[in-house]
């Protein structure tokens, strides 16, 4: 096994890592920018380096400086997380070229998936449903315009290495709007070893998005039935082995008011809400990535069939305006976690800590199970009531709020609930 990982990352990713190293024995290395001195990741690592200061540019995406740090360290591997240099290619070949382990699939192939018309051409070649649109890159507004009317309106258009829901735009006919536009959006999660093994864990529903960047997300989707869950997972599985894929990653799709999938894009890395589907499995999948990064074989890392037990629910919180979503950093005075049956807590943060105003505004994710759809939502309810963070604004008032909506706890949503939760809450004021 690897002796020391240097994590590439920062926050509550960073100290998950952390932890998934303890576990097994391994030294961690935390890299920290000088705005995150005092944070948990470098409070619990073995061991930290500072590289820079705190803007992106020069410490955590100054691939250099990142390299350095894991050769000063003398790390075997570097896990990059999610964000940041996680889907970086060029990182990843850096890695290789160093000798490092890089615990993600190879630079091929997280070019092949991070360059959308490449990667629905490979699901497509593989029997993989493709969201109807251009096979290629779109070259001039005509062409774009064609495809619109051919394909029909809303359409979304999406830049070609665009991730986490940027680089989307809706263009919307205000007089038709076909089924596939307000639907389902779920993930399937995969991780699939360096000897052809391949195995899907499951669906994680992911429709709540506020500007096409994730609320909310929960395990098994209502939407997709035992059936559709294992023949779409074996189309997966069988196409990953195919492509070299390696390691953890999550295939997205759409779902029509007819039940047809779509698939939209591939995430070569670990993904936020992982702990869902970890929820429900009982796999940790950060240790299942280190492990086959390391050469483990499935069924070691497995160890038995995956079985799905209850249903999980997870709630971002961000540091930001419950209403207005304008960023919130600052020092925190008070924090109180949840707890209890069923409850898990993802977060660097701490009373007396401080959310730096330079990254992104994801300060905690709390997760429940329960034995079914209703006591998940009864149990985070209850969770979100007994969270406590003062000192700068987060969205648990947003959260507490959907919870108590009868469409959600109905499971009547789709991807344009919230703009519709909102609009509809307009005059009613959260508690901040």
């Amino acid at each position: 096994m690897f002796k020391k990982i240097l994590i590439a990352n920062r926050g509550e990713i960073a100290l998950r890592i952390i932890c998934a190293c303890k576990e097994l024995g391994i030294r961690s290395v935390a890299i920290y920018s000088e705005a995150d001195r005092n944070s948990l990741p470098v409070r619990f690592a073995d061991e930290a380096i500072c590289i820079g200061p705190p803007q992106l540019a020069q410490s955590y995406l100054n691939i250099p400086a990142v390299i350095s740090a894991a050769e000063i360290a003398n790390a075997d591997a570097i896990h990059p997380g999610y964000g940041l240099l996680s889907e970086n290619a060029n990182f990843a070949e850096v890695c290789e070229t160093s000798g490092l382990k890089f615990i993600g699939p190879t630079p091929d192939v997280i070019r092949l998936m991070g360059e959308k018309e490449k990667a629905r051409a490979a699901m497509k070649q593989h029997g993989v449903p493709i969201l109807p649109g251009s096979d290629g890159v779109i070259g001039s507004d005509e062409e774009a315009r064609e495809w619109g009317r051919q394909v029909g309106y809303p359409v979304i258009i999406k830049a070609s290495a665009g991730g986490g829901g940027r680089g989307m735009r809706i263009v919307r006919n205000q007089e038709e709007l076909p089924a596939l536009y307000r639907q389902a959006q779920f993930e399937i999660q995969v991780i699939c070893d360096q000897h052809g093994n391949a195995v899907h864990l499951g669906e994680r529903e992911c429709s709540i998005q506020r500007r096409h960047q994730k609320l909310l997300e929960e395990s098994p989707s209502l939407q997709v039935t035992p059936e559709m869950r294992k023949e779409i997972g074996d189309i997966l599985s069988k196409t990953l082995s195919v492509v070299g894929y390696r390691n953890a990653g999550t295939i997205e799709f759409l779902m029509d008011r007819d039940r047809r999938l779509y698939f939209i894009e591939m995430n070569t890395r670990i993904q936020v809400e992982h702990p869902v589907t970890e929820m429900v499995t009982d796999v940790d999948l950060v240790k299942s990535q280190i492990m086959i990064a390391y050469g483990a074989q499935m069924k070691d890392v497995l160890q038995g069939p995956v079985i799905h037990r209850g249903h999980a629910i997870e709630c971002r919180i961000n540091a930001e305006h419950p209403e207005k979503f304008t960023p919130s950093a600052g020092k925190i005075t008070a924090f109180h976690p949840p707890g209890g049956t069923g409850v898990r807590l993802d977060t660097a943060a701490y009373a007396e800590g401080t959310i730096p105003p330079y990254y992104d505004s994801l300060i905690a994710k709390l997760v429940v199970r329960g034995k079914d759809r209703n006591e998940a939502c009864s149990r985070m309810a209850r969770a979100l009531e007994m969270f406590i963070v003062e000192g700068i604004y987060t969205t648990i008032p947003l959260h507490r709020r959907i919870l108590a909506d009868p469409d959600f706890r109905a499971g009547k949503f789709d991807t344009g609930y919230i703009e519709r939760f909102l609009n509809s809450k307009k005059d009613e004021p959260a508690a901040c």
